[in-house]
């Protein structure tokens, strides 16, 4: 495959930040309805653990207020810079930003109320460590929120788009490729269990849409920026990936085309008392 930047499979790069932010749009709903489940309120210390650009930890700042302390966890420090140019612009002064590679073991020394983390594992070589230092992070009975894909391959099309398909195929195997596992929620319940976390609930997160709804907005920005991706990282050659694209527009273009979205797995897991 091409030598490529390995801070993160996706990449940091302008069109990637936007993207990010036009993804937690479309799931911010998903999002408050998790913290809501958790409990997460006034006066928390929480953790956002592999924040991006932080466009969730800036909601959740805004959600533990002035006496609650925000913690933003990511090793890419392009996307840090641009979560402290937007927690600046809106005035908040209660989110801190920590550059770890999660993958090697860097955590702050800190003790947290509630943790949140959204499509992370699933890019990590070492998920059970992570979880292990969360459970370590965590106070007891302190709350993890997890957002995971359990089966990617949902994400899917009707009229069925073979292009499409072929996309997700690749997406799938460079993730697979860099030490990473798409379907990673799957195995999530055990290995929480395992680490000393009680898991209180699961709930999978399945959507079928149309081209008004912010969640086909969401996917349509990534199978763009996605596609460039896959041909820098060798995935796609410039052929194959116009013709995913042609496909998943003239898709778009037609009168009641459906897109099913990848499966998402909700999960909410107490940490026990050791």
């Amino acid at each position: 495959m091409a030598s490529v930047e390995k801070e993160y499979v996706l990449g940091t790069h302008d069109a990637e930040v936007e993207r990010l932010g036009i993804q937690h749009r479309a799931w911010r709903p998903h999002a408050l309805a998790a913290w809501a489940s958790a409990c997460i309120g006034p006066g928390h210390t929480v953790l956002d653990v592999g924040c991006g650009p932080g466009y969730a930890a800036l909601d959740l700042a805004e959600l533990v207020g002035i006496r609650g302390r925000m913690v933003a966890i990511d090793k890419s420090l392009r996307f840090l810079s641009a979560l402290e140019a937007m927690s600046g612009e809106r005035g908040l002064k209660n989110i801190e930003t920590f550059t770890a590679d999660l993958d090697a073991g860097d955590f702050p020394a800190m003790t947290a109320d509630r943790a949140w983390c959204r499509w992370v594992l699933c890019f990590m070589q070492k998920p059970r460590d992570l979880l292990a230092r969360l459970a370590t992070a965590l106070e007891p009975q302190g709350v993890l929120v997890l957002h995971e894909y359990f089966n990617y391959s949902t994400w899917q099309t009707a009229p069925q788009c073979l292009e499409l398909e072929e996309f997700v195929a690749a997406v799938m195997a460079s993730w697979r490729d860099s030490g990473g596992e798409p379907n990673v929620a799957l195995t999530l319940p055990s290995w929480l269990e395992a680490a000393g976390f009680q898991v209180k609930s699961l709930r999978p997160i399945v959507n079928i849409v149309q081209k008004d709804d912010m969640l086909w907005t969401w996917l349509r920005a990534f199978v763009d920026v996605g596609r460039r991706r896959l041909i820098d990282l060798g995935y796609l050659s410039e052929s194959r990936s116009q013709a995913i694209w042609n496909a998943f527009t003239g898709l778009e273009a037609r009168d009641g085309s459906w897109m099913i979205t990848p499966g998402v797995l909700e999960i909410i897991a107490t940490r026990g008392n050791r």
